[in-house]
């Protein structure tokens, strides 16, 4: 079999260089000429640990190549997965499904013989089975072309792991056929062990979602009671600690911070939302604003805490931010809780220079304003006060001693939660970290 993907961003170039991988020659498509050319260079867009190799190494063998031409695909691919975006409606809480309805489109215009049409992106359940009545209604006559679904689970700065190795596979299939040909793409896979779930369009559309709204909410209902321990005292990693022996929680997911944010979680909770009240069943999923609520809540709990820090007024002090990405090992601002917090001290007048070890550029695109410096010790360098505010390795390292001497005052907030407060607290530091009880 012949592969296309369409779409080229994260999900899509990962499953691209993924498939290639298992020894499939594959075809990426884009609608942008830019970021095709840097593919077929073999370089990567964005950031993600093992992926440029991994696109590097399969456009050198020649079985992963890239285009803007949907009439190649069409006629080249025996199956189509899509990987385009499915961002949140300006304005609302709805999922934007332009993108995947154009992709869909696009390859009935172009097929010319029998294909399968995977869809990989999140989206609304309901939207599997409406697209798989237009591949019916807009197929060429004369050639056979169904649609089935394919979820993926990626975790940025896992993703080639969990594209060659993942925990799961889910299939939503309306007939063996489909099964039987995405068995065949997986087959390396599937040889390994992974756990298969094959079932129906509306399950495997409400997995990923339902998947997001559980991470979500536990890393909401962690956050929550760091909110009771910032106010009564306590320790909230000790408390964590306390609830993930318990097997039927477990310890993942349970670190209080200062939100989950990216380009995920945020915009399908919301997705959900407005899907469950479209259907009539919007109390199901009541429950997620305030999964939303407690995760903005806590950004307003840094700046409060800078606030507090600096006398009450941050207006022309000097404040160094270490890491602006939602997450380690990315270099994605999108929802970034990190970011956000930047801005807004930003904002209220604060002098803010920020270093991430990959994010910067991508946040400069989005607040130019920000001082944005190459290195830990510049960004450091004379700052008031030093927020810690996405937890890359770099900065989970640091010590009293290490900044002391690059800092204008000792004054430190770790927003993840990644220090040892008790270490920089006898070292002389004001020091807070979120789930901890601050006295100013």
């Amino acid at each position: 079999m012949k592969i296309s993907v369409i779409g080229t961003g994260y999900l899509g170039a990962t499953h691209a260089a993924g498939m290639a991988e298992l020894g499939f020659e594959v075809i990426g498509l884009d609608v942008d000429p830019a970021k095709i050319e840097r593919l077929s260079q073999g370089i990567l867009p964005f950031h993600e640990p093992g992926l440029s190799e991994l696109i590097q190494r399969h456009v050198e063998s020649g079985r992963l190549r890239f285009t803007t031409d949907y009439t190649e695909v069409g006629e080249w691919a025996d199956v189509h997965f899509v990987g385009v975006g499915t961002p949140q409606i300006s304005g609302q809480y709805g999922a934007d499904l332009t993108y995947v309805n154009a992709a869909v489109d696009s390859l009935l215009e172009h097929i010319t013989k029998d294909a399968l049409i995977v869809g990989k992106s999140t989206v609304p359940v309901g939207t599997a089975a409406r697209l798989s009545e237009r591949v019916a209604e807009k197929a060429k006559e004369g050639i056979e072309v169904s649609l089935a679904w394919n979820p993926e689970f990626l975790r940025e700065g896992f993703a080639v792991e969990d594209t060659l190795t993942p925990d799961r596979l889910v299939f939503g299939v309306s007939n063996e056929r489909d099964e039987q040909t995405l068995r065949s793409v997986y087959a390396k896979i599937l040889d390994i062990g992974t756990p298969l779930i094959v079932t129906d369009f509306e399950t495997a559309e409400l997995v990923k979602v339902a998947a997001n709204a559980f991470l979500a909410t536990k890393i909401s209902f962690i956050n929550a009671f760091s909110e009771v321990t910032e106010t009564v005292g306590g320790d909230i990693r000790t408390l964590a600690d306390a609830l993930g022996h318990d097997t039927r929680i477990g310890r993942r997911f349970l670190n209080a911070g200062i939100g989950f944010g990216g380009g995920c979680l945020p915009k399908d909770i919301r997705a959900l939302q407005a899907r469950v009240s479209e259907l009539g069943v919007d109390r199901a999923m009541n429950f997620l604003a305030d999964v939303d609520d407690v995760n903005l809540r806590r950004r307003d709990r840094a700046i409060y805490l800078a606030e507090t820090m600096l006398g009450g007024d941050v207006k022309g002090r000097e404040v160094a931010v270490l890491g602006v990405t939602f997450k380690p090992e990315s270099d994605d601002v999108r929802d970034s809780p990190a970011l956000d917090v930047a801005a807004r001290l930003h904002e209220m007048g604060a002098e803010v220079t920020v270093y991430d070890p990959q994010g910067n550029a991508n946040a400069a695109g989005r607040f130019p304003r920000l001082n944005y410096v190459d290195s830990l010790a510049e960004a450091a360098r004379g700052s008031e006060l030093t927020m810690l505010l996405t937890e890359w390795n770099e900065f989970k390292a640091l010590t009293p001693q290490s900044l002391k001497n690059d800092v204008g005052a000792h004054r430190f907030i770790d927003a993840r939660n990644v220090l040892d407060a008790d270490a920089w607290e006898a070292a002389g530091w004001d020091f807070a970290a979120f789930g901890r009880k601050y006295d100013a």
